[in-house]
């Protein structure tokens, strides 16, 4: 496949004044990071990316694109070539031994002019690659649709500026089952130990995969780092880097300035994505407020249209589907929350959960007590089955269901380093039963 390099200094300083709520200000001094992330998720798509210095964001290598959709490890055969040439003009540049007529060591000789060759060789270090986003932020738009209202007046009722209903675009790209290599999962990207403080995750439900349950607790969390560090750009910072993280950084640092902090703070932990999430929100920010002039007509999804209803009881799937009239696949799409132990082990919906049902779903509340009444039960069976699938580990099934490696292995009489076998049955705990209230129906 053809991929061109393309280089030049990005114009990231930008000359216009940009209308910012008070309290989410954007510094003159992240103006250059800011330009950057909106040109990622506006010019550049995932066939596309730029090589550039990771901490000086207006030095921009070059371009490079190439045609066809490439794996992660494709993409990287790719690119590693091309970093590799950066860094070694700039290497050559630092010794004096670069050959100048060459007018790509001309362009990033140009990019660094004035500099020591002690900077050089530091820059020679720093070239990095950043894939393009605009194709994914463009379907981010279109998705938004659905939730955004409900992010609004969710963040509003805990007082967290609306704005910051902008975090998904970076976060997720608003797909609420999105996961990442880390383990971070739904709109929001919480971890199941940082879920835990507000969410139900336990072997029938993952509540950080529903948006609406997912959005109170990102609300909550932000209020808190707010509230305990005394700035949104450190409370959001805290979203990525931890609230404790930000809080050595303050004291560290002598400031709760944001974009000091971005500067000049080199704690271990606080590398390029904590550095950037500040800037990169900004960016979405801008974006999102007028998606029109970077990507055109958008068509956005409309809001969701569902009500809930609490379980009383353990219910079997089946009845539910009957008594209500709503398929599986419906069900299935609006509780993203519910885990394959429902939907492919049990058949059972937990108790005490909230079920999502097509507004349209009349006497929701009467009928799931009926069926609570004829088939309901009070818990499930004390042990459930796990059929092992490719790929799967037991490290990963035991984060999956809320225990750890050890735990998962002694229950079932393995070693905590065991491989897998597909086939192979593992047991697992059932959720305690939980009281619920009387189910009533919500909009």
């Amino acid at each position: 496949m053809p991929i061109r390099l393309l280089l030049g200094l990005l114009l990231c300083c930008a000359t216009g004044v940009h209308a910012q709520p008070e309290a989410l200000p954007r510094p003159a001094a992240l103006e250059p990071a800011v330009r950057f992330w909106s040109r990622v998720f506006s010019e550049v798509d995932t066939r596309s990316g730029f090589l550039h210095d990771d901490r000086h964001l207006n030095v921009v290598y070059g371009t490079l694109r190439w045609s066809g959709d490439l794996e992660r490890g494709a993409r990287q055969a790719m690119v590693e070539p091309q970093r590799l040439a950066i860094q070694n003009i700039l290497l050559g540049l630092a010794d004096g031994d670069a050959d100048t007529s060459d007018p790509q060591v001309r362009r990033v000789r140009a990019l660094w002019q004035g500099a020591s060759p002690t900077q050089l060789r530091e820059a020679a270090s720093r070239v990095r690659f950043q894939l393009g986003q605009a194709d994914r932020f463009a379907a981010a738009l279109r998705r938004s649709g659905t939730w955004e209202e409900h992010i609004r007046r969710t963040l509003g009722q805990y007082g967290v500026p609306q704005e910051i209903g902008a975090l998904p675009y970076v976060e997720s790209g608003f797909d609420p089952l999105a996961g990442s290599h880390v383990g971070a999962a739904g709109l929001w990207q919480f971890m199941a130990s940082t879920g835990r403080q507000f969410l139900r995750i336990d072997n029938f439900v993952d509540e950080r995969y529903d948006p609406h349950a997912a959005t109170v607790a990102a609300a909550k969390l932000l209020r808190g780092n707010h509230d305990a560090l005394g700035t949104w750009p450190l409370a959001l910072t805290a979203y990525n880097h931890g609230r404790a993280g930000m809080r050595r950084a303050v004291d560290s640092m002598g400031t709760d300035d944001i974009a000091t902090l971005i500067e000049r703070y080199d704690g271990p932990a606080f590398g390029f994505a904590s550095r950037n999430f500040y800037p990169t929100f900004l960016a979405a920010l801008e974006l999102s407020s007028a998606p029109e002039q970077h990507f055109g007509p958008i068509v956005k999804a409309p809001p969701a249209q569902i009500r809930e209803v609490t379980l009383p009881s353990y219910l079997p799937l089946r009845a539910v589907e009957q008594g209500l009239g709503v398929d599986r696949t419906t069900l299935r799409l609006l509780n993203p929350a519910l885990r394959r132990t429902v939907w492919d082990e049990t058949g059972l919906l937990p108790k005490g959960y909230d079920l999502r049902l097509p507004a349209g779903t009349s006497n929701a509340d009467a009928r799931i007590a009926d069926i609570g009444r004829r088939s309901g039960q009070a818990a499930p069976v004390q042990e459930l089955r796990h059929l092992v699938r490719r790929g799967e580990t037991l490290s990963g099934i035991a984060a999956r269901n809320g225990l750890s490696t050890r735990q998962l292995a002694a229950r079932n009489g393995l070693k905590p380093t065991a491989q897998l076998r597909i086939g192979q049955t593992l047991k697992l705990p059932a959720p305690p039963a939980r009281l619920a209230p009387t189910p009533q129906a919500k909009r």
